[in-house]
């Protein structure tokens, strides 16, 4: 199945990601110290579904890991990704990652944030800057006449530059039809590697960074994923469309 959608499903993808914008801007709004991440997920679900979507993570199957238990995906400090929402709560200095995905008219959106739970340390601002500063440079590189390697490309050298891991062992991904499509979007590797980028592509870039090693491993859950020093993990990601020769971001 091509991730390259017809006019229909470029009209579709664009207000899927409206969708998704508005509900994850919903969740944000209610990060704070003392909230739980069931509560997160709990406004995710309802979010969605008021505005006509369908979350695309609840129910989602992974061999080997099982099948997806909430809306919304939950990370906190040194936890990467695939955080599962529980009865615990935020705490002052907490950075979340807030990871979201929905279906509407037939296609899928995808995006993330990490956001800071009240005051939080320098070095965790600048983990998130330069995390989403990766995630607009590696957009930039998504147009016609460019491949996959030169958006990885652009994410490793200006992560590297600035002190950051590039977590290599998860990747971004196409999107459309499906959650999670061919080509698989490295955040690290070579100019003019890979797969070349083609009018209609919709793709899910999202940069992963650490503050420490890039190393990750899973925890005895069988989903989050975490930093193996410890290290704390920043996580953006935008879903985008090949317009006109240029991407187009549909969660902007």
């Amino acid at each position: 199945m091509t991730n390259i959608l017809d006019k229909e499903e470029i009209k579709s993808i664009k207000i899927c990601g409206k969708i998704l914008r508005e509900s994850l801007d919903e969740v944000k709004s209610a990060v704070k110290p003392g909230v739980s991440t069931l509560r997160l997920d709990e406004i995710a679900y309802y979010a969605i579904k008021k505005r006509g979507a369908e979350p695309s993570f609840k129910g989602y199957e992974v061999k080997g890991a099982g099948t997806f238990p909430s809306t919304l995906c939950v990370s906190i400090n040194d936890e990467v990704v695939h955080g599962l929402p529980s009865e615990r709560v935020l705490e002052e200095g907490d950075i979340i990652s807030l990871d979201i995905g929905a279906r509407f008219q037939g296609v899928c959106t995808d995006m993330a944030v990490t956001v800071g739970v009240g005051e939080i340390s320098d070095e965790a601002e600048k983990l998130m800057k330069v995390t989403k500063e990766c995630l607009m440079l590696g957009i930039r590189e998504a147009r016609i006449g460019n491949r996959i390697g030169d958006i990885g490309f652009a994410v490793q050298q200006h992560a590297e530059k600035n002190g950051f891991g590039v977590v290599r062992d998860l990747v971004g991904h196409g999107i459309g039809r499906e959650a999670h499509m061919a080509p698989h979007i490295p955040n690290f590797g070579d100019k003019g590697k890979g797969p070349i980028i083609e009018e209609g592509m919709a793709l899910a870039i999202e940069p992963m960074l650490t503050v420490g090693d890039y190393d990750v491993t899973v925890k005895n859950d069988g989903w989050t994923v975490v930093t193996c020093d410890g290290s704390f993990s920043a996580h953006f990601e935008h879903t985008v469309i090949i317009t006109n020769r240029k991407p187009v971001i549909v969660t902007a």
